[in-house]
């Protein structure tokens, strides 16, 4: 069992918390240096999760749901609600409740319960929604780039349920939008790639303003939608079944852009049109309903809204450089235009996903806002015919074990004690400004609410709740008699088969006198957590506030906290130690300070916005793995063991498999290599050492398998170890070992600095 819980960090609930224990005071909290924040996988599959078959019990006053934290009393059939001790009556269809008779929500064990009703709670209940997939395809692309994404999509129509609805934009110069419910003819809409169109004009041009209609009272919105305007959505949508045929064909006589290019000029590509033009018709066909916008872009937008280079060759693509200059005159535009997009899209419920798939940046970090707001997914590859692409391309439709668990139209709302304030989220999602008594002055992320909107999510999204102790505590007699606190999650949303489902999740964690008893906070530490926390806060800052120095902020931020926990003697660094719960924090910082997420040299903003994005939405173990890599070697004389990410763990006769998310690293020895390239594995009496040689392979064949998106297997190692020895250092160096030519400080002469800085009065 102890086993399963180290396996399993999140439990059955899915939260981590960077501290465990909480502070009772704003002043004491802030002493903690790592802000108060937990993590949370909403909709995180686990075999224990109960699933009831009717309406929760809400709260009358705080519409907080009735949990295993309630004082129930059984004789007067009444229960108190944890958050705001309002006293609630059982409806009488729970009269039979007894001490020994409780229904499940109350189960001490079930604090993760799933509701799947069909009743007033849900909007689209009564029937099941398909889901939707509207394919906007680039084909400003050279013939073998488009003949490798036509392939992907005709897998992909091949690979989805047979209700999904399928529709298909392409665009280049100008956009089509393609009419797949008349197949004797092939119908075309052509939208001008120059300039914005409205919603409206998206509707007069396909004929779909008749399809605008007000619900009636007492119809959910998608069914009412659906018996209306059926005929009109089957124009553009159809369930897969019916257009696979025609998709196919379609693809098959698909060109590429026909307009001309001059010498010297970028392909003319209206990319902001063309999603325009999607959000659009989704709008107008289907809102409120789950639908996605998989879009497959090839290369930057030249012309119209959403541009961030000019069609001139001689104009660069815009640089880190640039933009900390404001010298990226299309940058600031388009940010505002894919910001309004991702406005309408959360409005209707619906999701962009972009795969760009190119040599040259396309304007990830413009679409940002857009990706991220709506949950949507994101991967970055140099072909359409790169495994990066295909392999996490198909990993969107796959269905069984390998399958994302693709959900839609989410809703996540927090409940708290009193005395607990949020000052928002990280991650994807947008706030719906529900503010309240909850909400806090200072706001982290989308903020200034209580509820916010997840159009996609699926069973790795995971949230960053950043919390504040409120001030008022000494007035609250109720709140400060109280040991307990307590948070609840729910989410709302449409679970892959199309049923509206609700789960609710309440912990409780101890409020405790930080200034009086220490031992309890440092106890509760989570370290991986805190690492995780800092280093999504400080992406955050270094894109929200100019001037920003996120390595001295981690830098000082350390120090601190080293000075507030460690155990020493005033000046004297080598008394200097750390509780066990604290001792990889620092090596945690050191990689962080190094990783792409603060060094944005010799990335792209494209680079960083893609890397920025997974780092926000990822769970915790995944989320480590990005900061600070693992590194396991295999050599003849032990098992496969993890090493120090240390150059000094590269020996010439063991094999090295780094994983760094983003990529995966079989790095050979040298006498290995050696011993490789004579071919002694291909021979029967060195059958051992083929099967060392082919260990690394297949666990990196488990990796690749069930990550999203797919990582790619690169060659660089030494970028990504600890350089204790470099060119400066040469001298130290053992056998066998590497060098490498850096002015990096090492983790070991971090640290001293680190013990010094700490310790000083």
């Amino acid at each position: 069992m102890a086993e399963m819980a180290f396996l399993d960090p999140e439990g059955v609930d899915g939260v981590r918390m960077t501290w465990g224990v909480w502070p009772r005071t704003k002043v004491e909290a802030s002493k903690c240096v790592i802000p108060i924040a937990a993590t949370i996988s909403p909709i995180r599959s686990h075999p224990d999760i109960p699933t009831l078959p009717y309406v929760p019990l809400r709260c009358k006053t705080c519409a907080g749901i009735v949990n295993p934290y309630c004082r129930v009393d059984f004789t007067a059939k009444i229960w108190i609600c944890p958050f705001c001790f309002q006293r609630n009556h059982f409806p009488p269809h729970y009269s039979m409740i007894s001490e020994t008779n409780v229904p499940a929500e109350l189960y001490p064990q079930y604090t993760t319960v799933e509701y799947a009703f069909a009743g007033p709670e849900s909007n689209a209940a009564l029937l099941p929604q398909p889901p939707v997939f509207l394919l906007v395809l680039d084909t400003c692309v050279i013939e073998e780039e488009l003949g490798f994404a036509k392939s992907a999509l005709k897998q992909a129509i091949g690979l989805l349920p047979e209700n999904a609805l399928v529709g298909f934009i392409s665009f280049g110069t100008q956009v089509q939008v393609h009419e797949l419910g008349f197949s004797d003819l092939t119908k075309v809409y052509v939208f001008r790639g120059t300039k914005e169109i409205t919603k409206d004009q998206v509707l007069d041009q396909l004929g779909l303003s008749a399809a605008v209609h007000r619900p009636a009272p007492g119809y959910p919105k998608g069914a009412q939608q659906g018996l209306i305007n059926s005929a009109l959505i089957n124009r553009f949508l159809l369930p897969a079944y019916e257009c696979e045929f025609s998709v196919n064909t379609l693809l098959d006589e698909l060109q590429t852009d026909q307009w001309p290019c001059q010498p010297g000029n970028r392909a003319l590509r209206c990319t902001g049109v063309a999603l325009n033009v999607a959000a659009g018709l989704l709008g107008a066909c289907l809102p409120g309903t789950g639908a996605r916008i998989i879009a497959l872009v090839g290369g930057p937008c030249t012309e119209g809204p959403g541009t961030i280079v000019s069609k001139d060759l001689s104009e660069p693509a815009r640089s880190h450089k640039d933009l900390d200059k404001d010298a990226a005159p299309h940058f600031h535009k388009a940010v505002k235009f894919y910001d309004n997009l991702s406005k309408q899209l959360v409005s209707q419920g619906h999701v962009l996903d972009l795969f760009a798939s190119a040599l040259d940046q396309v304007g990830v970090a413009e679409m940002k806002v857009a990706i991220e707001r709506t949950g949507g997914l994101v991967v970055l590859a140099e072909s359409f015919g790169h495994p990066v692409f295909k392999d996490s391309f198909r990993r969107v439709f796959e269905d069984g074990e390998q399958s994302l668990g693709l959900c839609f139209n989410g809703i996540h709302e927090i409940n708290c004690s009193k005395e607990i304030k949020i000052q928002g989220i990280i991650g994807p999602c947008s706030s719906l400004e529900k503010k309240g008594p909850s909400c806090a002055d200072t706001v982290i992320g989308q903020g200034n609410t209580t509820a916010w909107k997840m159009c996609g999510l699926d069973k790795r999204t995971c949230l960053t709740v950043f919390f504040d102790i409120s001030p008022s505590d000494r007035s609250n007699p109720q709140g400060a008699l109280n040991p307990q606190l307590y948070l609840q999650f729910l989410t709302n949303y449409q679970n892959t088969e199309g049923q509206m489902r609700l789960r609710v999740t309440t912990i409780t964690r101890r409020w405790v006198d930080s200034a009086v008893n220490s031992e309890e906070l440092v106890e509760g530490f989570d370290q991986e957590t805190a690492a995780v926390v800092m280093a999504r806060l400080t992406s955050l800052k270094m894109e929200m506030e100019e001037e920003f120095d996120a390595t001295r902020w981690l830098d000082r931020s350390l120090i601190r906290l080293c000075s507030r926990f460690g155990d020493y003697r005033k000046d004297d660094p080598a008394s200097f130690t750390l509780n066990p719960n604290f001792s990889l924090f620092p090596q945690f910082m050191f990689n962080l300070r190094r990783s792409q997420f603060v060094q944005v040299f010799n990335n792209s903003p494209d680079e960083t916005a893609y890397f920025r994005m997974l780092l926000n939405r990822e769970n915790i173990l995944n989320t480590v793995v990005m900061i600070q890599p693992s590194l396991i070697s295999y050599s003849f004389n032990s098992p496969p063991t993890p090493a120090l990410l240390d150059v000094a763990s590269i020996a010439a006769d063991h094999i090295l498999l780094l994983d760094a998310y983003f990529s995966v690293v079989i790095f050979h020895g040298m006498t290995i290599a050696q011993w490789r390239n004579a071919g002694y594995q291909n021979l029967s009496e060195h059958q051992v050492f083929a099967h060392v040689l082919q260990a690394p392979h297949d666990d990196a064949e488990m990796i690749i398998r069930d990550r999203f998106p797919v990582p790619r297997l690169a060659r660089f190692l030494l970028a990504k170890l600890n350089p204790s020895a470099t060119y400066n250092f040469a001298n130290e160096v053992a056998a066998g070992s590497d060098v490498i030519f850096t002015d990096d400080v090492s983790l070991q002469v971090f640290f001293e600095h680190l013990q010094r800085l700490a310790v000083q009065s």
